[in-house]
């Protein structure tokens, strides 16, 4: 018994790891559920922000003891300030807990109160009457998970705008570099590779506006709704000093004034910005593709890309070279993608008045952010840098390519044409000696309309 205390909640005495800062709710789910990864630090700190705040709004309501506050305040600072490793062994609880993330909540407070007594000694600070005052799980804690999952979309942003960029500088480099087009993974009229980047880089600018445009549902807060909806035992003034106080601290518009019935049973928000981020999951999925096989060989693959070679490519064959940015980042998308549909499941799942799969929602959409976030740093750095063009590969494509006769159609026809084609792919001549062996173009005529550059429509801007 030298190794434990003895604490009791509302269900009897509990044995307490004599050095633990948590308390018997914590405890109990310890003992209760052990399934999953510790629920994700991101959101206990947000949790902590939002006591601290709580705390702060009940002082200047006249609704807590200056003593109790202040002690909850200088408490919450103290664990804010140690590192991540030493953060986190206060807080153990898995993500696969009760669907409220009540478990979790409890640990905050408990924690806190713990803290909070070393503080201030000589003054009771309790974990639901103190420190959970004016709050339920069921409105703290969705109120966190809107918090955390908008700092993690600015830093996912910040690595999506880094790519962007990247592609950007690649765009300018390659504008006019010839290359053939592929169409149902068959030759096509060519374009240039400064082209096909644009549309790399479009796709992912566009999924930069998708976040941006619905990222705004996220600052909407469920603070004020306790156990129901209905902001019983929350006084008047508490929501709104508490969204006050997040937004000055995380630089966000946030706002209570929101209807709490849907703030506890739905969320919509998480589920349709995991949504757009699904869509930029897919939108990298097609470009690390692209790459990769347009870098694949080089002997015996299209090799028209040449890649960074930053580590041995295999354990067996000397020399080798493998897009394993490439393979990094379509994992991490395929995880995404399946997060959503995770997301969309758990978000459906809002019975009557509260949704029961808060924490796996959270933990889902944080995973795929960092998930995201890491890979578009690694894949920007490591792979799209250092990106280089084997622009005779190109160009020898363009010209053993058979669909540049389409430059040929509006002078002598679709069906001529093909004819053209067909016999050249089927003599395995050029496509300018089956031309000229048609007697229907002569070659200065060739000359002038089958320029691959031309074909390509591009400007000298870009």
């Amino acid at each position: 018994m030298d190794n434990y205390r003895i604490e009791e909640d509302t269900l009897g005495p509990v044995k307490i790891p004599v050095n633990a800062l948590w308390g018997p709710q914590t405890q109990r789910s310890l003992t209760n559920f052990k399934a999953g990864s510790p629920m994700p630090l991101a959101l206990i700190k947000s949790l902590l922000q939002l006591k601290k705040a709580a705390a702060q709004a009940n002082l200047a309501l006249n609704n807590l003891a200056q003593e109790k506050a202040n002690a909850i305040i200088t408490a919450v600072d103290r664990l804010l300030a140690q590192d991540d490793d030493e953060l986190q062994q206060h807080f153990p609880l898995v993500v696969y807990q009760t669907g409220s993330g009540t478990q979790t909540n409890m640990n905050v407070n408990e924690v806190i109160s713990h803290v909070a007594m070393q503080v201030v000694p000589t003054v009771e600070v309790l974990p639901n009457d103190d420190v959970n005052c004016g709050q339920s799980s069921n409105d703290i804690f969705p109120t966190a998970m809107n918090i955390t999952a908008i700092e993690a979309l600015q830093r996912l942003q910040d690595s999506l705008e880094h790519l962007i960029q990247l592609l950007d500088a690649k765009q300018k480099e390659f504008w006019q570099v010839v290359k053939i087009g592929r169409t149902h993974l068959q030759d096509a009229t060519p374009l240039t590779f400064g082209q096909e980047v644009s549309g790399w880089k479009s796709a992912l600018v566009d999924d930069r506006d998708y976040i941006n445009q619905l990222q705004p549902t996220l600052y909407r807060l469920a603070i004020g709704g306790t156990a129901v909806g209905t902001g019983l035992n929350a006084i008047p003034g508490f929501k709104e000093q508490i969204a006050q106080q997040v937004s000055q601290l995380y630089g966000v518009p946030f706002t209570a004034e929101t209807n709490k019935f849907a703030g506890l049973a739905n969320h919509s928000g998480l589920n349709a910005v995991h949504g757009a981020l699904k869509t930029l999951a897919s939108d990298l999925l097609k470009v690390a593709n692209d790459v990769r096989f347009l870098a694949s060989g080089p002997r015996a693959g299209y090799d028209e890309l040449n890649i960074p070679a930053n580590e041995p490519g295999s354990s067996i064959m000397p020399g080798k070279v493998n897009p394993t940015q490439a393979e990094a980042i379509t994992m991490a998308a395929t995880r995404v993608i399946g997060n959503d549909v995770t997301i969309s499941l758990a978000a459906s799942q809002g019975n009557f008045e509260m949704n029961v799969y808060k924490p796996v929602i959270i933990s889902s959409f944080l995973e795929s952010t960092d998930l995201l976030t890491e890979t578009m740093i690694s894949f920007a750095d490591k792979m799209i840098a250092g990106l280089s063009v084997n622009q005779e590969r190109m160009t020898a494509l363009v010209d053993q390519s058979l669909m540049t006769v389409t430059a040929l159609s509006p002078h002598i026809g679709y069906h001529n044409s093909a004819t053209i084609a067909q016999q050249a792919q089927k003599k395995g001549w050029s496509l300018k000696q089956a031309a000229l062996d048609s007697g229907l173009v002569t070659e200065s005529q060739f000359d002038e309309w089958v320029d691959p550059l031309k074909m390509t429509n591009i400007g000298e801007e870009n």
